[in-house]
């Protein structure tokens, strides 16, 4: 099984859109979780020379629910049809769970947001990824 894992993950082709299509808006919002995560460590690391506490304490003003909605709102006029689709079917996905500290719109569009991120990674669509990003950065600096 590993070793199936493993050559999809070398193979340029592992994951395609229809795989893409067929994976839950739930399931692209827990990649995406990641790859925003990863991406605003990396950023603060980058970018900051501080304890790792206060880098922690950074990267929470990115990742959190309210942060992420806020920003999915910032950005929907620049997003295609597909990728509003996307964000609406994250936001609508019934999620058993809510994260402490926010409150259930703030959720589901931070939901929204994540499988956005989760989608664009996976359909290996860089370019357009970092266009976004980007503008999380800039967003959250103002």
């Amino acid at each position: 099984m590993i070793d199936d894992f493993l050559g999809r993950i070398v193979d340029s082709n592992a994951l395609n859109a229809v795989d893409i299509d067929n994976l839950s808006p739930l399931t692209l919002a827990y990649i995406g979780d990641a790859v925003y995560e990863v991406f605003i460590r990396t950023f603060l690391v980058s970018t900051q020379s501080t304890t790792t506490h206060n880098l922690h304490l950074q990267s929470v003003k990115y990742v959190k629910a309210k942060a992420q909605a806020v920003v999915i709102h910032r950005i929907n006029d620049m997003l295609t049809p597909e990728e509003q689709d996307i964000v609406r079917r994250g936001r609508n996905a019934k999620s058993g769970t809510i994260s402490k500290g926010t409150d259930m719109i703030e959720y589901k569009y931070s939901t929204g947001f994540e499988a956005l991120i989760g989608f664009l990674y996976l359909s290996k669509n860089f370019l357009r990824l970092m266009e976004i990003l980007k503008v999380c950065i800039k967003e959250e600096e103002k």
